[in-house]
């Protein structure tokens, strides 16, 4: 027998009790599904058996880890309904891309029609099996088995993502016969999977799924075209070049061959940078510039690179800040926990914003302040600002894109942009990177730079910072001029080594810690790539640091 502690108290259960056996007392304590459990502080699937005395921890659909679980199943039950009904070869040409929404986009690469009755056919097949709640069974295969598997089933990209693995051993999920690798962990049966949906979509199907905030429901698919294209445009480019995984990557370290795609990468985000400002310049009457992504996108930096375009085209760039323009920090709206909300809009004295610009506009000498973040006021230093012939403002700001922001200017002389890091490679075509967990990392190691935060505080926080996007930046992407893609191929693996040290200084037991893990266990995917041969004005120089702007 076995003493297990869940919230404080004791009870014994007998040798072989499995973990769903446990969470299935509780579960009508919960609101929502549970879908792992943590046993002293590890992460236990639910088909494992209990073996010694513990303190249990269940994460449901609404903790982060519960819903990349209920992800992860789905995804691996999608695979398995194209295996049974297009057959292997077929399932072997789909890719799990990237996210638009609560849909992740999964491309055949044309060989299922992108058809109303082929997501038919697969979504059938996925009730079949949830209605028969089919097991997933998980099996440890060595290095050499697990490649020989792969090798058979076609599935190269896991082939060369083994390769590297320093571990002599792998874990190979099974359902009903059809064997594929997961980055993470997995629900008991695919009952456990209740809330999908399948819809063709552009050369493939969305796999729709419930967000973390509403587990229970499948919102309709919300169309976001120029999204779409950009992740869509970045998937193809580096796929081009040969480097759409992991392993194709590591090939390229082992190789020597990597500093050569840095260049071309890099050389590839500038001609993009200025086809913008080629784009900005041949409409006439443009004054401003509206750039707003989320966190860590690296938008300082390309507000340096895109000035130095427009330079060349004979534009006299100018920046500012819209932080400049917070109200005073007395007059700052708090959340519902009393905090300061710093990143609604009501946090920018946005009357005066438009005031300012619309007198710039009109050839009006103005005194823009900047705002003192130690004492929390706005203050004034004689910064006067007169806008010439071929002056131009590049703004920076979260609120950037939305209307509301800039009421008071005239459309024509608006130019906004979008900016985010949209990870194009993956960890094989069947485990998309999400494009937070860059951000996260990225944001994570500039922290630590320039703020001295530990890890812990910026893990801590994103949640609120995710939050913050969904609200006030997301919903403005489609209305964007141009998107830009600050993502580079290669910035994980020279990110790895100033993550990682700050990754393993989270203690076990501290909320943040099972993050942590998950992380550093991504991030084992990755050889290292010493961060010297950088370029100087890379965008990943804004967050490791040797950048020649001032970020």
């Amino acid at each position: 027998m076995y003493t297990i502690t869940i919230n404080g108290e004791q009870k014994t259960y007998p040798q072989g009790t499995t973990y769903e056996n446990i969470v299935d007392e509780y579960q009508a304590q919960y609101d929502n599904l549970i879908a792992v459990v943590a046993a002293d502080g590890k992460i236990r699937e639910l088909f494992k058996k209990i073996t010694r005395d513990c303190t249990l921890e269940f994460f449901t659909l609404k903790d982060s880890v519960g819903h990349k679980n209920y992800v992860r199943t789905a995804t691996m039950l999608f695979l398995k309904g194209v295996y049974d009904v297009f057959g292997a070869e077929r399932c072997q040409n789909c890719r799990v891309e990237f996210a638009v929404g609560n849909g992740y986009y999964i491309d055949s690469l044309n060989t299922i029609p992108a058809t109303a009755e082929s997501a038919a056919k697969i979504k059938a097949r996925m009730e079949e099996l949830v209605d028969a709640r089919t097991p997933f069974m998980k099996r440890s295969y060595p290095i050499d088995d697990a490649m020989e598997l792969f090798r058979k089933y076609h599935m190269t990209d896991k082939e060369k993502l083994f390769r590297y693995r320093r571990s002599s051993f792998v874990n190979i999920y099974e359902i009903d016969g059809y064997h594929d690798y997961y980055y993470g962990y997995m629900m008991p049966n695919a009952g456990y999977v209740k809330w999908f949906d399948v819809i063709p979509y552009d050369e493939g199907f969305m796999l729709m799924l419930p967000t973390m905030t509403d587990p229970t429901h499948v919102k309709p698919f919300e169309e976001k075209k120029l999204f779409f294209q950009t992740l869509k445009e970045s998937e193809e480019w580096a796929r081009k070049v040969g480097m759409g995984t992991v392993g194709e990557l590591n090939d390229r370290i082992c190789n020597d061959s990597l500093s050569e795609m840095m260049l071309v990468h890099e050389a590839e985000q500038e001609r993009k940078i200025g086809e913008i400002a080629k784009d900005i310049v041949s409409r006439d009457g443009v004054k401003f510039i509206m750039i707003a992504g989320p966190s860590s996108s690296g938008k300082t930096s390309f507000s340096h690179r895109l000035s130095i375009q427009l330079r060349t085209l004979g534009k006299k760039p100018h920046p500012i800040g819209l932080d400049n323009y917070f109200v005073d920090r007395e007059k700052t709206p708090r959340d519902e926990k009393g905090a300061y909300n710093f990143e609604c809009l009501e946090a920018i004295d946005v009357q005066k914003f438009n005031e300012d610009m619309v007198k710039l506009l009109n050839g009006e000498r103005v005194e823009l302040p900047t705002f003192n973040f130690k004492i929390g006021k706005r203050e004034y230093h004689g910064d006067f600002m007169q806008l010439e012939k071929d002056d131009i403002l590049v703004i920076e700001g979260i609120h950037g894109l939305n209307e509301k922001m800039s009421y008071a200017l005239p459309n024509e002389s608006k130019y906004k942009i979008y900016i985010s890091s949209l990870t194009s490679i993956n960890i094989d075509e069947h485990n998309r990177i999400p494009t937070t967990d860059g951000r996260l990392l990225r944001r994570m190691v500039r922290d630590a730079r320039t703020r001295g935060s530990d890890a812990r505080v910026t893990i801590g926080m994103w949640y609120s910072v995710r939050r913050g996007e969904e609200e006030n930046i997301f919903p403005f992407q489609e209305e964007a001029d141009a998107m830009f893609n600050s993502a580079l191929i290669y910035e994980l693996a020279v990110i790895k080594p100033f993550a990682e040290r700050l990754l393993f200084q989270i203690p076990k037991g501290a909320p943040e810690y099972h993050e942590a893990k998950r992380l550093l266990k991504f991030l084992d995917y990755f050889l290292s790539v010493p961060s010297e041969g950088l370029p100087s004005n890379s965008l990943c120089r804004e967050f490791v640091g040797g950048s020649c702007f001032n970020v």
